[in-house]
């Protein structure tokens, strides 16, 4: 997998570079576009990477790019992670009450088995835009975009589906 290596040394040149950079970051600015836009949430990915580069010293050099970039990946992944593992919650209480139901398909293992196909997914569209990028120094920051991207995505792609269970 690619992401532990262009996301290290994104971190490493932030952390340790000339002049290290505090990166101005926080899910802020996705929130609050996310509660302004309820019906198309997906537009606010990004929203908080572009508030940090904007509000970061330096802010538009690769480096502080790629870190704000990745900072708000890690902050969809730790949102990702969070709502797969209550949907796997929910959906094994539905698969308890449906065991009685002839043919009735097993939910738990097809989300297991969605997810997983999904990271296969966007780590190979990930690496297929670092390859766009013939090695040159925005790579790196295009990884980070397209890791933000898809998780967000995915993030809140998971969380519709508790909301829709949860509704019911």
């Amino acid at each position: 997998m690619l992401k532990p290596i262009f996301i290290a040394v994104g971190l490493i040149g932030v952390a340790t570079g000339t002049h290290a950079q505090t990166l101005n970051f926080n899910m802020n600015s996705t929130d609050q576009c996310i509660a302004a836009n309820e019906e198309t949430p997906t537009q606010c990915i990004g929203a908080s990477s572009d508030h940090c580069v904007n509000n970061t010293e330096g802010g538009y050099s690769t480096v502080i790019v790629g870190g704000c970039l990745n900072a708000e990946f890690e902050a969809w992944d730790q949102r990702l992670n969070a709502a797969y593992q209550r949907l796997v919650t929910l959906e094994k209480a539905a698969d308890q009450r449906n065991a009685d139901i002839p043919n009735a398909p097993k939910t738990v293992p097809a989300l297991k088995e969605m997810q997983r196909a999904w990271i296969k997914f966007r780590d190979a569209k990930c690496a297929y835009e670092v390859s766009r990028w013939g090695g040159g120094t925005g790579a790196g920051p295009a990884f980070a975009a397209c890791l933000m991207d898809e998780t967000g995505g995915q993030a809140l792609y998971l969380q519709r589906m508790i909301t829709d269970i949860e509704g019911w």
